[in-house]
């Protein structure tokens, strides 16, 4: 099958489809409506075969529906019908679950998108688990204030880097998981990774868009804890 990824930023729309060697992407931001997206994209994509599409949504999904308008895009998603506009099969999950998915090595794995917000997500024995993370309170705000971009350009590179590790040793201690991959634009600008955690890559988002139509394999085993190398510079 001959699938489209869309995954859906704050800042970017990027797009990749099975075949394809290189991505597209053109800009969204706070006037990005649902419908805009589509037009856009099926214009980037007429050269394109394409028969069904996955969508990675920057807000909650329930049932592959987004259930809550977006913080960083416009209103228009909620109850937007998808599959109508495309005329395809349409899958819709939250973009840092189908990074995670991309990103899954096996066990318990606990990822966390550090980009324009916060990006959360579990993925249990191949199972995925959504999560809202981000907008719980933490300190004297969210997490999403002290470890997104409005906590990077706030606090600066240094502070920021320690809230990070932080942030994720409460949610080691609650959650415990094995596996804890750093995800978004912003995970390259830590100078050390903390312990038991990889550095992932956001072309991962696309290979879970291309796994969701795919059959549901066995779960691959436990892998060990190890540290993982120092991100480049």
């Amino acid at each position: 099958m001959k699938v489209l990824v869309i995954d859906v930023g704050g800042t970017h729309v990027k797009l990749l489809a099975t075949g394809q060697k290189e991505r597209r992407e053109f800009p969204s931001g706070p006037r990005m409506t649902a419908r805009r997206m589509v037009a856009e994209t099926r214009k980037l994509t007429k050269d394109w075969e394409y028969e069904a599409i996955t969508i990675g949504y920057p807000g909650f999904v329930s049932r592959g529906r987004p259930v809550a308008e977006p913080h960083n895009l416009a209103h228009g998603w909620v109850g937007f019908d998808f599959r109508k506009a495309f005329k395809l099969p349409v899958k819709v999950i939250n973009d840092a679950a189908m990074q995670a998915y991309g990103s899954y090595q096996g066990g318990k794995m606990l990822f966390l998108g550090l980009g324009t917000g916060l990006g959360s997500c579990m993925v249990v024995d191949g199972i995925i688990e959504p999560m809202e993370l981000a907008h719980l309170p933490y300190k004297k705000a969210t997490f999403e204030d002290y470890v997104g971009l409005r906590g990077l350009e706030e606090l600066g590179k240094k502070k920021w880097r320690k809230e990070v590790n932080r942030v994720i040793e409460t949610l080691r201690a609650a959650l415990e998981p094995n596996d804890i991959v750093l995800g978004g634009g912003n995970a390259k600008k830590l100078k050390e990774l903390p312990q038991d955690c990889r550095l992932g890559s956001n072309d991962n988002a696309f290979l879970g868009g291309f796994r969701l139509w795919q059959p549901t394999p066995n779960p691959p085993p436990t892998p060990k804890r190890r540290r993982s190398p120092k991100p480049q510079a």
